[in-house]
């Protein structure tokens, strides 16, 4: 079959990373340096990522592609080293691709001798790494994890809400509304507050806040229009955004860093990324 996937130059790119968080798929990955593209099976062609590189080094071309051959695919990553067969087979295991990794393992078994790396260092990797069930759907956002709650969930009352506007989803909210002038922004992730047990009294208090989801919204480009217009009419001291921890999530990142190439002030820039499970991974200016 013909179809349309990604190619990367090498030579041009020089691993800045910028491509990552814009395949959802989870297809690119930086490996000693390098933007790869650790599985052709995960790759759409769809081209998110190619606006995303500063360098050029990406494209999609279009070739005949047979049903896809796991043993050739291993057969092309293994000169290529030990971390990228890493992340390819990781790949594979946390999108429940469990055929072609057995026949990948097999393969790599089978040459074990001729292969430039150690197989067993290889296959340590991949098994020791792998703590979650991953989702059918192919998206490294949607992974099925399951944690226990640290405590109970008793109850302490009516706990005020930090909230002091409405309404607050992105496409609903006017930038010129009284309630944003020179106040400090909060652009949360939609997945954050539901993480969170003590998200108002810990992230959102204080401030005006905006949400959206940066993978599963549509007329997203309006988005960037009402971020500039947030920072240089409504004048805003400051943004903070709150992410989760997927890849996905850094989308939001990308809004304000266009918004803020766009507008006529400069703000400061916090972003604070939180865990599936409610806890703050990092926080930091940028």
């Amino acid at each position: 079959m013909i179809r349309e996937i990604v190619k990367i130059d090498e030579d041009k790119c020089d691993g800045c990373g910028l491509c990552i968080p814009n395949c959802h798929e989870g297809a690119l990955q930086i490996i000693d340096g390098k933007a790869v593209l650790v599985s052709d099976l995960m790759c759409d062609g769809l081209g998110a990522c190619l606006g995303h590189c500063p360098q050029g080094a990406i494209e999609i071309e279009t070739r005949e592609a047979a049903p896809y051959d796991e043993v050739a695919v291993v057969k092309d990553i293994v000169p290529k080293g030990k971390n990228v067969m890493i992340a390819h087979l990781k790949h594979l295991s946390d999108h429940n691709e469990h055929d072609f990794f057995r026949q990948a393992i097999e393969y790599l078994e089978a040459n074990r001798k001729s292969l430039p790396w150690d197989l067993t260092e290889v296959k340590s990797a991949v098994h020791n790494v792998r703590t979650e069930k991953p989702s059918s759907c192919g998206c490294a956002g949607s992974a099925e994890k399951t944690f226990d709650s640290p405590h109970d969930c008793q109850s302490l009352g009516d706990v005020p809400s930090a909230l002091t506007h409405w309404p607050v989803q992105m496409h609903l909210i006017n930038p010129n509304a009284q309630h944003f002038k020179n106040s400090d922004l909060l652009l949360a992730a939609d997945c954050v507050a539901f993480s969170m047990g003590n998200f108002h009294q810990t992230i959102l208090k204080g401030k005006t806040m905006a949400v959206l989801c940066p993978k599963l919204d549509t007329r997203t480009e309006s988005y960037v229009e009402k971020i500039t217009s947030l920072i240089d009419d409504a004048k805003v001291n400051t943004i903070t955004v709150a992410i989760m921890e997927v890849p996905c999530c850094n989308g939001l990142l990308r809004f304000v860093q266009h918004a803020l190439q766009n507008a006529k002030r400069k703000v400061p820039v916090k972003i604070i990324v939180v865990s599936a499970a409610g806890k703050i991974l990092n926080e930091e200016w940028v």
